[in-house]
């Protein structure tokens, strides 16, 4: 969209028949700064749709300029592909157990700790977060969580305990280490059966350690800076990444490019679940220059999701599907509330810091079958940062029942995140 159609869609938004030399100037900068800092118009974009997140000097006080920034964001929006529909399968999890909470004395309990927030809003806030990694906490320009300063506090040190690093070896682990593991899926196993993949600062670690935290058996003043408020935070996006199979199995190849036991062949190299390699499904319609095709993983984080709601046309601008999907996706979010996902509940025999690898256990036959459904190629050595990985390609494979790639993997999330919504509430329940 070119500026003169920015500002003519920008006059839909507020209101406005006639444009001033003034919105137009405001339009142009916008321009200049998603050239030059995406992630600030992303922080802005934030800011206007949750009335939370803004930016140190970023502050809108008049309606007029609230307006503005609105109808900008919404613009710039369709340009910012990462940040359109990532937080989605997120935010129903967290708002599926916010309405299997309501009125309760847990919703209160999370209330509290969470100022106010809801679960669908704090469940996107470990992702966010992941926007300090570039320049740090104390950059200047870096964001705040201003209408909640004591949690802004908290995952500034939460931050700062656990920085980004791609060593093994660091004695402070990554914060980004939390969100997964890489258990192999070849050959077939469970979490335990093996080393490969896993860590003491994985997904199936951290989830009992956040639980540990909010029961009090873990004190707040910990190494790894995680408080109580912290600790839902993260557990409200931590149950819902262990249901998605790419964040819990990984595929392993030895340096010819075939498929290997990371257990027995130690030099094997990881896919970073499905990061490192793009994916081309047979019904992906034909790209159109400068497209890009998308990464394996992603496809499970955004596409997989957002086919959820078929009834939006793909065809439309992101800022025009971020508008539809809003209303349909509370829709969804009180369907799967109101009715019980098969197999969700957990055995009274499970302790409930067992859970966490139940769960991983439960995923990785899905993992492993979303990387059988494809064939690997030009699979390689790459360099990654400061680490070796293995990269190529995934091919769709044809398949005897004739359900395609993307109709199977939309089937699997809405399953899983209907389920993760269910476990968080009764996770919560549980331990508050």
């Amino acid at each position: 969209m070119n500026n003169s159609g920015a500002v003519r869609t920008a006059a839909k938004f507020t209101g406005r028949d006639h444009i001033s030399q003034n919105f137009r100037n405001a339009s142009n900068k916008f321009a200049q700064i998603l050239a030059a800092e995406p992630t600030i118009v992303a922080e802005l974009f934030r800011a206007t749709r949750n009335s939370f997140v803004l930016s140190r000097g970023l502050k809108m006080k008049s309606a007029p300029c609230r307006s503005l920034l609105l109808a900008i964001s919404v613009i710039l929006l369709s340009t910012i592909a990462a940040q359109a529909y990532g937080p989605l399968g997120h935010e129903i999890v967290g708002a599926i157990a916010d309405e299997r909470l309501a009125d309760t004395p847990t919703a209160a309990k999370v209330s509290a700790l969470l100022d106010g927030l809801t679960l669908e809003r704090a469940a996107v806030i470990p992702d966010e977060i992941k926007g300090w990694d570039k320049k740090g906490v104390d950059d200047p320009r870096s964001f705040h969580y201003l209408a909640h300063r004591k949690i802004d506090r908290q995952l500034r040190d939460f931050w700062r305990a656990n920085q980004p690093t791609h060593d093994p070896n660091s004695t402070a682990p990554s914060h980004h280490w939390f969100h997964y593991t890489d258990v192999p899926v070849v050959p077939p196993q469970r979490y335990r059966d093996g080393t490969a993949g896993r860590s003491r600062w994985d997904i199936v670690h951290m989830i009992p350690f956040c639980v540990q935290v909010l029961q009090g058996r873990v004190p707040e003043q910990n190494d790894r800076k995680i408080t109580k408020p912290v600790a839902l935070i993260l557990l409200a996006h931590y149950v819902a990444d262990i249901h998605q199979p790419l964040h819990v199995g990984a595929e392993y190849f030895d340096t010819q490019g075939r498929i290997a036991d990371p257990d027995k062949d130690k030099s094997a190299l990881g896919d970073e679940g499905g990061n490192t390699f793009t994916l081309e499904l047979s019904d992906e319609p034909s790209r159109k220059r400068g497209m890009h095709k998308k990464k394996f993983h992603g496809f499970w984080d955004y596409d997989a999701v957002n086919s959820l709601f078929p009834q939006v046309p793909s065809t439309l601008a992101k800022s025009e599907l971020q508008i539809l999907i809003e209303p349909l996706k509370k829709e969804l979010v009180h369907e799967m509330a109101t009715h019980e996902p098969r197999n969700c509940r957990m055995p009274p025999s499970i302790p409930i810091d067992n859970y966490a690898e139940m769960w991983a256990d439960e995923i990785l036959p899905i993992a492993r079958e979303a990387h059988e459904r494809v064939q690997f190629t030009n699979v390689h050595p790459q360099q990654q940062e400061d680490r070796v990985v293995a990269a190529g390609e995934a091919d769709e494979k044809p398949r005897p029942d004739q359900m395609n790639y993307r109709t199977w993997a939309t089937n699997t999330v809405r399953d899983e995140l209907h389920k993760a919504g269910w476990r968080l509430a009764d996770l919560l329940q549980k331990i508050l």
